[in-house]
């Protein structure tokens, strides 16, 4: 097995992935950016403990 092969079975891995995402439609990205926001306040939340222990 060549170098080759695995980069091309990879390739056709990932083109078999993204043909479902048509499938889902904008609930997928309606659902990664609830996560997003998700961790974006938890991110902000643990920043502004550090900010009150008076760390850096």
């Amino acid at each position: 097995m060549q170098f080759k092969d695995v980069v091309f079975a990879i390739g056709d891995f990932f083109q078999w992935t993204f043909q479902i995402l048509p499938m889902l439609g904008n609930g997928f990205n309606y659902l990664l950016l609830f996560i997003g926001f998700i961790l974006f306040f938890y991110w902000m939340g643990q920043m502004y403990r550090h900010y009150q222990a008076g760390e850096q």
